[in-house]
């Protein structure tokens, strides 16, 4: 392409390290390419939570239209904030080499870390009811109050350093926080622990680059930045994610993780309140690597789905249908 190729990205700094990231990439293979900043519906609506907002496409919708209108050529957005359906007229591009998928507590005092460990470890409400804690995912909120029932839990918005500060001016004990995110812009507070409980969201820490379908070209540049394995595991965890028609507002979880010689899914959904889950987990074995992979009949690319529909068929059908009742 003699032309630059101009990169769409959201104006915080989390966004713009990621599109940076993708500029460098491309330049390490003789590409040149310029940031173009838009600012996103869900940058400029700081207070109303995610789950009660139109949430699908909220951080990539106004990027679809600069696409569409040949305002940019490519947009790099955090793959977990991708609708399962592109809208029309957007391709995948490429999907690069995921960073940490999962999510940490960002805490005031040590203490609170004792009061968790012990209530996990006794199943007693060591906790009490007088913790507080935040964040604007209700995955999040759903899986923690599955786990710590009687914690209250407020709405945080903002973009990542806002949120830190918030949490260091209010009364709140902590906050959960993707590590990806805080890692990568390298502002990730001493105070902080991994939740290796939590399931993330499908495609936490991977990021997804988007063209114009037609624009071969584009594309065609793009595939240099693909991580065949990110692709595959983002992919059956967004096809999990599909079949059970969740979005930002349903509490689901998925994560595959692969290996030489083994894949492994999890899976999960959860009512608002967290009182109800249901999960799945399955390891598949890969003897002969991903091309040679045959178990039973069943096509890697079904294993998503596969999972989901165990997921509906052993209660999580009931689970969705009354989070989809709640809403209207």
């Amino acid at each position: 392409m003699g032309k630059v190729l101009k990169i769409g990205t959201r104006d915080s700094q989390l966004a713009v390290w990621q599109a940076t990231f993708v500029q460098v990439a491309l330049a390490n293979h003789n590409i040149q390419a310029e940031l173009v900043l838009i600012k996103s519906e869900g940058d400029i609506d700081l207070v109303t939570p995610l789950y009660a907002m139109n949430v699908q496409g909220v951080f990539t919708r106004t990027l679809d239209a600069a696409l569409l209108s040949k305002r940019i050529d490519i947009a790099v957005h955090s793959m977990k904030d991708v609708p399962t359906q592109l809208a029309q007229g957007i391709q995948q591009a490429a999907v690069l080499k995921r960073a940490s998928y999962k999510d940490i507590f960002v805490y005031k005092d040590a203490t609170i870390i004792e009061r968790l460990q012990l209530q996990a470890e006794t199943l007693s409400n060591a906790l009490g009811d007088d913790v507080t804690i935040a964040t604007s995912s209700i995955r999040r909120k759903a899986q923690w109050l599955n786990r710590y029932p009687n914690t209250t839990i407020e709405n945080l918005r903002g973009n990542v350093n806002t949120r830190l500060r918030k949490v260091e001016e209010s009364h709140w004990h902590g906050a959960v926080f993707a590590a990806a995110g805080v890692e990568r812009i390298n502002v990730r507070p001493a105070n902080s622990i991994e939740l290796n409980w939590m399931l993330p969201a499908p495609a936490q820490g991977a990021i997804m680059v988007v063209c114009r379908q037609g624009d071969d070209e584009a594309k065609e540049i793009c595939s240099v930045l693909n991580d065949a394995s990110t692709a595959l595991c983002t992919k059956l965890e967004r096809d999990f994610l599909k079949a059970l028609m969740g979005g930002c507002s349903t509490p689901i979880s998925a994560l595959a993780e692969l290996t030489e010689s083994n894949l492994r899914f999890r899976g999960s959904i959860l009512s608002l309140d967290g009182r109800q889950k249901v999960a799945v987990e399955k390891q598949y074995n890969l003897p002969d690597g991903l091309d040679g992979y045959v178990n039973s009949g069943l096509s890697i690319d079904g294993i998503g789905i596969d999972c989901a529909n165990e997921v509906l068929s052993n209660g999580g059908a009931n689970i969705a249908e009354t989070i989809r009742n709640a809403a209207q």
